[in-house]
């Protein structure tokens, strides 16, 4: 078999066994690898609670990892989350990706709960359960120096052992499989750590070709504007967005108030830049470098992380925001959500946190320790306790990353689409609203906005399950992805079909979200959007978004899905016909 393994791994952390079983080809041509893989994966088990010891916990790779596909060293992690009851996927590069599709296998598919706190050691011979109580309630750096020698690292910190609902999974080398709480049902399970090494080589069955789809690949990447060019992501890493985001009053501060922040540039890119000389700490094998650290290895924040600990919460001190992102690599939380909870939590009391007490929220909800621990549950239940539901910036439980709806009208409904919740990688419509040039669509404009969400929403659930860094579509597209698949495959896959590919995933996501009790009134944004202005400015208005005008093209976007008006299924059979 070229491209795949063939093989997942499953493991039984309850019985303490492990065991190898062949994945049929027709769901590998059907669902990639990846976020599809593992959402297929889910199929007999998506109604468990996330925390029951059967909820599995996937670790999936694609058929270009272990090949130079740029970008493509990267795994997908699917469960159910914890956060938002809702399926949900995370993608993370850095080696672990690399290392476990060398151990032979295209999938590691966990369930159980262990007895007592473990790790588990992987290798293309053999699976070693080793006991971690000694690493219990130690954080990510120390957990991945104790295990280092053994090969790649993906561990939780104090917050997933905890339950916080939005801890996450970290790479050793960084990475964070952050949002939805994933962190949390791995703690759930007592695993600290999944551990990966091999030497297994992938096979490709045509080497000539993908050589040749490879450097049309990268001829793009150097030619785009966003990669290598004038917004330079390669140069300054994703807070190469906070200018933009400003000149667009898209930057959401104190919690979603205003959509304007005066002292942003302390926190930009070039900003960033000219503090710490950051060296390229991206993905391994990555063309692209987006990630930096210090010179003394310290990750710096991304876009997302510098705006909502910066203007989210009304706090400009860059050093500052850097530590509120280290604190929450080290005990591994999604930082989006983190800040995002705090956000709300500052508004309902009447006062945002300066930086030194944002470090020591975030410690006190990684121990769900005094305030931390109504913090912890996220910002749709700690609001609900305080009798604030409104001050949750959410979709479907969780909250919205670092771009204001008011200012791209194909974002506020791409945020409501997604399956997982208010996410901006779904879809990603920025790309098109305010990322290429000329400019392919209005942004403060609904109109043939479903159309383009649903194409989005398709092809990025492709590019997850090959698995590939979004960034790389900046600049190449799926004719060069899916030329490089066929060339490692040996199986012909066209963009219309890896399209195709991408609307089945999406349409199970959703299938089951639905089965889950999800339907049209999850669908939507907080009413701040509605009723209240963003911060207008330069010539710039901000108005509220239009009702109206919302779920008009929310209804065309259930249409175009074949969805009923309530946005479930006519068909209950749908799954039953899927591959």
């Amino acid at each position: 078999m070229h491209g795949w393994t063939g093989n997942i791994l499953k493991i039984d952390l309850t019985a303490g066994k492990a065991w190898r079983e062949d994945i049929p080809l027709d769901i590998l041509h059907a669902y990639l690898g990846g976020r599809g893989l593992g959402v297929r994966l889910m199929r007999d088990y998506f109604n468990l609670d996330p925390f029951d010891p059967g909820m599995p916990l996937i670790f999936a790779v694609g058929p270009l990892c272990g090949v130079p596909a740029p970008t493509s060293a990267r795994l997908s992690v699917v469960s159910r989350s914890p956060l938002t009851g809702a399926i949900t996927d995370c993608s993370a590069g850095g080696r672990f990706a690399w290392r476990l599709k060398a151990s032979g296998v295209d999938a590691v598919f966990i369930q159980g709960k262990s007895p007592r706190p473990v790790t588990v050691a992987v290798n293309e011979e053999t699976v070693e359960f080793v006991d971690a109580a000694g690493l219990w309630g130690k954080t990510v750096d120390e957990t991945v120096k104790h295990l280092s020698d053994r090969g790649s690292v993906a561990a939780i910190g104090p917050a997933g052992e905890n339950g916080v609902l939005f801890a996450s999974i970290m790479m050793g080398e960084g990475n964070a499989v952050g949002r939805g709480g994933l962190g949390a049902v791995m703690g759930s399970k007592n695993l600290k750590a999944l551990v990966v090494n091999g030497t297994l080589k992938t096979e490709c069955a045509d080497w000539s070709r993908f050589e040749v789809a490879r450097q049309d690949a990268m001829r793009l990447f150097r030619a785009s504007p966003v990669i290598f060019g004038e917004l330079g992501i390669a140069e300054y890493g994703t807070p190469t967005l906070v200018d933009l985001m400003r000149q667009r009053r898209m930057s959401p501060t104190e919690n979603f108030r205003r959509t304007f922040f005066e002292e942003s540039r302390n926190y930009s890119g070039p900003a960033i830049r000219n503090r710490y000389s950051p060296k390229n700490d991206g993905c391994y094998g990555c063309p692209i470098q987006c990630k930096k650290s210090t010179p003394e290895g310290e990750h710096l924040p991304e876009y997302e992380t510098v705006s909502h600990f910066g203007a989210l919460n009304g706090i400009s001190d860059l050093s500052s925001i850097v530590s509120a992102n280290t604190l929450s690599n080290l005990y591994a939380m999604d930082t989006i959500t983190a800040a995002a909870t705090i956000s709300a939590w500052g508004e309902a009391r009447g006062r945002f946190p300066d930086g030194e007490e944002m470090e020591r929220l975030l410690v006190d909800i990684a121990l769900r320790r005094g305030e931390g621990e109504l913090l912890s549950l996220g910002s749709r239940r700690a609001m609900d306790e305080m009798g604030r539901p409104e001050l949750s910036m959410s979709v479907k439980s969780m909250e919205l990353p670092a771009y204001d709806p008011r200012g791209a009208y194909g974002m506020a409904l791409a945020y409501c689409t997604s399956n997982r919740g208010g996410c901006h990688l779904r879809a990603y419509p920025i790309s098109h609203e305010l990322l290429r040039k000329p400019v392919a669509t209005d942004r403060f404009s609904f109109s043939g906005k479903a159309r383009i969400i649903k194409i989005a929403e398709d092809t990025n659930a492709a590019v997850d399950s090959l698995v590939a860094c979004k960034f790389s579509f900046f600049g190449a597209t799926l004719e060069e992805y899916g030329e490089m698949l066929s060339a490692v495959t040996g199986v012909d896959f066209t963009p219309q079909g890896l399209k195709e590919i991408g609307n089945r995933i999406c349409l199970t996501e959703r299938f089951y979200n639905c089965a889950n009790g999800f339907d049209s009134r999850h669908d939507s944004l907080p009413e701040r959007f509605f009723s209240e202005h963003g911060t207008e400015g330069e010539g710039i208005p901000i108005p509220p978004l239009d009702r109206s005008r919302f779920e008009e093209e929310l209804q065309k976007y259930y249409r175009i899905r074949g969805l009923t008006p309530e946005g479930t299924f006519a068909d209950a059979g749908f799954l039953e016909k899927q591959p």
